[in-house]
C-alpha cells in the first residue's frame, strides 16, 4: 500500500542510523587521528559511561520499535477504517441499486397494470360498441320485416279486392248475358205473337239489338277500364313496394354519425333487370350523406326488382331521397 511505503524510508534510516552509534559505540571506535594511550586508572567510569549509553541507545530502538509498531497499527487501523469505508460504501451503492431495480419493477408493474386497465377499458369499449351494432342491426331487421309484413299485407288486401273486382265484373257479365238471352226470348215471342206486326217488329229487334250491342259495348269498354285501372294500381302498387325494399336495402348499408342527422340527398339509379347498379348518380343534398348513400348502393351491388315487366319499366330508372334513420 501507499501508506506503508511511504512510513518504511524514514523509519528505515532511522533504524540504520541507530544500530550504527550502537556498533560504534561498542566498538569504542575513536575518530581522532592521534592514538590514545591505554589508560588502566580511568577504564571504570568510561565503561559506565558506555553502558548508559547502550542503554540510551536501547531505549531509544525500542521507543524506535514502539513508534513503528504504533505507525504500524495506526497505518493498519487506517486501512481497516478505509475497507469498512469502502465496504459500507459497497453496501449502500448495492442498496441503492437495489432500490432503483426494486422501483424499476414497481414502474414495470404500474406499467402493465395500467397498459391492463387501459387494454380492458379498450375491451369493454369495443364489446359496447358491438353490442350497439348489433343492437342497431336486429333493430333495422326488425323495422325491415315489419316493413315487409306490411307490404305482404298491402299485397294480399290488392289482391283480394282484385279478386273482390273481377268477381262483380264477372257477375255483372253473366247479368248482362242473362238480360240478353231473356231480351231474346221475349223478342221471339213477340215476333211469334205479332207476325202481322213483322216490320214493325223487326225494326223494334234492330233498335233493341243495336241498343243491346250499344250496352254490351260500354260494359265491354267499363269492364276493360275497369282491368286496366286495376292493373296500373296493382303495377303501382309493386312500384311502390319495390322502392321501399331499394331505400330499405340502401339504409341497410348506410354509415351513419350525428353530423347527417336531418339531412338527406336525392340519387339517380339506373338498374339491369337482375337488379344489378349498372349507374349511380348523386343529384343533391348534404355531401356527406351523398357520399355514404354512393357508398351504400356500390356496396349493395344488386338492389331488389320486380319479375313483373310492367314493374321494372317503372324501376329502371328511378330518383330516390336518401335520409339517414337514427334510433
Amino acid at each position: 500500500m501507499a501508506g506503508n511505503s511511504d512510513l518504511t524510508v524514514p523509519v528505515s534510516i532511522s533504524a540504520g542510523i541507530h544500530i550504527g552509534v550502537i556498533v560504534i559505540l561498542a566498538l569504542g571506535i575513536s575518530f581522532d587521528d592521534k592514538p590514545k594511550q591505554m589508560q588502566t586508572a580511568a577504564s571504570a567510569p568510561a565503561v559506565q559511561a558506555i553502558v548508559i549509553d547502550q542503554q540510551k541507545v536501547t531505549d531509544r530502538v525500542e521507543q524506535l520499535k514502539k513508534q513503528k509498531q504504533d505507525a504500524l497499527q495506526q497505518e493498519k487501523a487506517r486501512q481497516a477504517e478505509l475497507e469498512r469505508k469502502a465496504l459500507e460504501a459497497r453496501r449502500e451503492r448495492e442498496s441503492e441499486q437495489e432500490k432503483i431495480k426494486t422501483l424499476e419493477i414497481q414502474r414495470k408493474l404500474k406499467e402493465a397494470e395500467t397498459q391492463k386497465a387501459n387494454d380492458a377499458a379498450k375491451a369493454a369499449q369495443v364489446k359496447q360498441q358491438q353490442e350497439k351494432e348489433r343492437a342497431l342491426k336486429a333493430e333495422e331487421i326488425r323495422k325491415q320485416k315489419e316493413k315487409e309484413q306490411k307490404a305482404s299485407e298491402e299485397a294480399a288486401k290488392q289482391a283480394a279486392e282484385k279478386r273482390k273486382q273481377e268477381e262483380a265484373t264477372a257477375k255483372k257479365a253473366q247479368e248482362e248475358r242473362q238480360r240478353a238471352e231473356e231480351e231474346r226470348k221475349r223478342k221471339e215471342e213477340a215476333e211469334r205473337k205479332q207476325r202481322e206486326d213483322a216490320e214493325r217488329k223487326r225494326k223494334a229487334e234492330a233498335d233493341a239489338k243495336a241498343r243491346q250491342e250499344r250496352e254490351m259495348a260500354e260494359a265491354m269498354a267499363a269492364e276493360q277500364d275497369s282491368l286496366s285501372k286495376t292493373r296500373n294500381r296493382q303495377v303501382l302498387s309493386e312500384v311502390d313496394k319495390y322502392k321501399a325494399m331499394i331505400i330499405a336495402t340502401i339504409q341497410r348499408n348506410l354509415v351513419v354519425d350525428e353530423s347527417m342527422r336531418g339531412k338527406s340527398c336525392r340519387v339517380f339509379i339506373r338498374l339491369a333487370a337482375d337488379g344489378f347498379v349498372t349507374t349511380a348518380q348523386t343529384l343533391e343534398g348534404d355531401q356527406v350523406v351523398c357520399r355514404a348513400a354512393k357508398v351504400s348502393i356500390n356496396k349493395a351491388g344488386r338492389l331488389p326488382v320486380s319479375p313483373e315487366p310492367a314493374v321494372y319499366q317503372q324501376l329502371k330508372e328511378i330518383n330516390l331521397t336518401v335520409s339517414p334513420e337514427f334510433n
